[in-house]
């Protein structure tokens, strides 16, 4: 079996396992299977982060910056496609009604996401050309100024809510989260083991030596910032069209700092480890919510009430017993991912010939086709 047909069963297996999970977040369940709106909300969220994550993975972990800025993206992403389904959104299902409902609101969700994906990637270039001639900490202050910049500058917007927040039409559910959050990982795994994917983590390990060996390393920096802001946007557009409301208070800088733990505790550069490190950080401060109490005399002390300093201590005590992260460098069962790849005419030929020298291999021929002339 081909390795095409391999991604293609798989890609089909994991989208009817998608439609099988969103349908059980529905009222009606699948099949009297049911997920409830906390559980599901969860997940979404998760599948949100792995978004998130896996794209400034590929800044922070395989190119080797230090962006801060990702909450700024993401707004971005955010508001530009609310602002257009917004305003446009009901026309446009109007005018794909023939698709039906679910067909048209979809429609109108692509727009949206095509959108948001675009504005964001322009708004990293334009942050991208400039900073990305900085390093280290010069780098991290200035997309954290940005990031900062945009939300002040949406707090003040009336057409999007401004401080009161804004409305958006819902549009987005599990279905299509997790859709995206696949091509994501997908994508981005590819881009890595691609020749461009060399090269940036050729400027993450020496700049100076990948300058030096003609690597374009401000065009390649700028490409990968370019890309991680556009799945930052797409992510915004996901949780806008998800959550059904935006406020500036879910893109402060405190936002940016927790997609930058997702990808420390799975581990910089490890695309697994991105996914993992959105995973635990989702979900942990949820499960220390659940922690009952302890009686103590005739009072209850009420353990969860600590959540946030046992997760800065988890947190804490990851990085000292484990400083490169849960996984590293390493990657967990991503090779189906890798797309097929054909050999060169350098590989072909008979198994006798490993090890042989070129020249005796072109001579054995020679005289092969000299015999059989004969």
């Amino acid at each position: 079996m081909s390795s095409w047909v391999k991604n293609l069963i798989v890609g089909i297996v994991i989208v009817a396992v998608l439609y099988v999970v969103n349908a059980m977040l529905s009222s009606s369940g699948f099949f009297g299977l049911g997920v409830d709106d906390y559980q599901g909300r969860l997940l979404a969220f998760i599948a949100i982060n792995i978004i998130l994550a896996t794209s400034l993975n590929l800044i922070n972990g395989f190119t080797g910056q230090f962006s801060i800025g990702h909450a700024g993206f993401m707004a971005v992403g955010a508001y530009s496609s609310a602002y257009f389904t917004v305003n446009y959104g009901k026309a446009l299902e109007s005018s794909f009604a023939f698709m039906g409902e679910i067909g048209a609101a979809s429609v109108v969700l692509l727009i949206a996401i095509v959108i948001g994906a675009l504005v964001a990637a322009l708004a990293g270039l334009i942050v991208g050309i400039p900073s990305l001639r900085l390093k280290g900490d010069y780098l991290a202050i200035v997309t954290l100024g940005f990031a900062e910049i945009i939300r002040i500058v949406i707090l003040n917007i009336d057409a999007v809510g401004g401080a009161t927040g804004y409305q958006v039409p819902g549009y987005a559910n599990f279905l299509w989260i997790g859709i995206f959050a696949v091509i994501t990982v997908v994508v981005i795994h590819n881009i890595v083991k691609s020749d461009t994917g060399r090269a940036l983590i050729s400027i993450r390990e020496d700049e100076l030596a990948a300058e030096a060996m003609g690597v374009n390393t401000t065009r390649y920096k700028v490409t990968s910032f370019v890309i991680g802001s556009a799945f930052a946007g797409i992510a915004g557009v996901l949780f806008a069209h998800y959550n059904k409301f935006l406020s500036t208070n879910d893109f402060q800088f405190i936002r940016s700092f927790e997609i930058i733990i997702m990808i420390v505790i799975g581990g910089m550069g490890s695309m697994t480890g991105a996914i993992l490190g959105a995973i635990v950080v989702t979900l942990l401060p949820e499960i220390l919510r659940q922690l009952p109490g302890i009686q103590i005399g005739d009072s209850v002390f009420q353990v969860a009430d600590l959540r946030l300093v046992i997760f800065a201590l988890i947190l804490i005590l990851t990085m000292i017993l484990r400083p490169q992260g849960i996984l590293g460098t390493r990657e967990f069962g991503l090779s189906w991912l890798k797309r097929p790849r054909k050999d060169s005419e350098g590989d072909e030929g008979d198994a006798t010939d490993k090890g042989v020298p070129i020249a005796q291999q072109s001579e054995a021929k020679k005289m092969q086709s000299e015999e059989d002339k004969k």
